[in-house]
């Protein structure tokens, strides 16, 4: 993978300057039911959609071609290198553009939601990525869990979110439509990132294959010293949970192996002991759920993402000198506390721990 690329900014007015980029395996249902919101709203003069495909087996690649034509480009790969080697795969031959767009094959985007993205980015330098307001595709008055209107860690780095904490994803009154850049992570459902900060922030880690990889490369980017941004004003839906569903082992697996592999290699050396003993001790809580609960799935994909990562951990060597999870009011509480000890339900509801 050329990760050395220096991609040419095109001056040129009327030249795409942002690569919208869908990765697609075997998702010919998904691409017939959300691309052709996606080229209908998206505007050609300043973006281009590209389709990366990931050794699809079924007719997706056809349709693409036969129903679009040259509106949308094709880019094809001899198999399924995953989520995060994919989009890695497709950022790096994407040369020519100073944005990038990560777009999942589930969203529906709306009229002028690349241009409102776009004029941000422009007009914020230091914004090294941003996300717009995601809704959900299945109740359109209702954030969507994988994002909803800008992300957030935790002390013990648990995800969450304007608009969405667990599983609670609140109704959409307006309530966080103001633009802000203090975000921890940005949803790769829809992220918008400059082109030559993905590529030289590593991309997403491979190593991850799904799941977690986003936050963990929104991480690096605010190490190299760039912000993150929600821009609610563009708005897309996100079907959500179109690869595994919420409680699927698989998923299980990955989440709380990946979690533990972002927080191992992005966290200092005087604090990351600390943060994983407690992770540890809090997922044996979640483990002996699974179990009296009888879900013995999903407590072994817990079993088996810690054993994984005790062996995946030895190929991260290099750590920052600086912890990102004590600089922030919203990393400085516990999501599990105010949660299930306080009750609070709302993202606007919490008390962020002043330094």
């Amino acid at each position: 993978m050329a990760m050395d690329t220096q991609p040419l900014e095109d001056t040129r007015e009327a030249s795409p300057r942002t690569a919208v980029i869908i990765l697609n395996w075997n998702g010919r249902a998904l691409l017939r039911r959300y691309l052709p919101a996606v080229v209908a709203t998206t505007d050609p003069a300043i973006s281009r959609i590209i389709v990366a495909d990931n050794g699809s087996t079924d007719d997706s690649v056809e349709y693409v071609k036969n129903e679009f034509g040259d509106r949308v480009e094709i880019m094809s790969f001899d198999h399924n290198y995953g989520f995060a080697e994919g989009y890695n795969r497709a950022v790096s031959l994407a040369e020519g553009y100073k944005y990038v767009v990560l777009l999942n094959s589930d969203v529906a985007t709306t009229p002028g939601w690349d241009r409102v993205l776009l004029e941000y980015m422009d007009s914020h330098a230091q914004c090294g990525a941003c996300q717009p307001k995601l809704l959900s595709d299945r109740q359109r008055d209702t954030f969507e869990y994988a994002g909803a209107c800008g992300g957030y860690l935790d002390c013990n780095g648990y995800p969450y979110c304007r608009g969405r904490i667990f599983a609670d994803c609140e109704k959409d009154h307006g309530q966080y439509d103001t633009a802000r850049d203090d975000l921890h992570w940005a949803s790769g459902a829809c992220l918008m990132i400059r082109h030559k900060l993905y590529l030289d922030a590593g991309g997403l880690d491979a190593r991850f294959f799904a799941h977690m990889e986003e936050i963990d490369l929104c991480w690096r980017i605010r190490l190299a010293g760039y912000t993150l941004a929600v821009v609610p004003q563009a708005v897309v839906y996100h079907l959500g949970g179109g690869s595994l569903p919420a409680e699927n082992p698989r998923k299980t697996y990955l989440n709380f192996r990946n979690n533990l592999l972002m927080l191992h290699k992005n966290l200092p050396d005087d604090d990351r002991s600390r943060i994983l003993f407690v992770r540890r001790l809090l997922d044996t809580v979640a483990f002996a759920k699974y179990l009296l609960t009888f879900d013995f799935a999903n407590a072994k994909a817990i079993l088996k993402a810690h054993a994984d990562f005790r062996k995946m951990r030895c190929s991260y060597t290099r750590h920052p000198s600086e912890n990102l999870l004590s600089g922030s009011p919203y990393s400085r509480l516990s999501i599990l506390w105010q949660y299930y000890i306080r009750r609070r339900r709302h993202f606007s509801q919490l008390k962020p721990k002043p330094r």
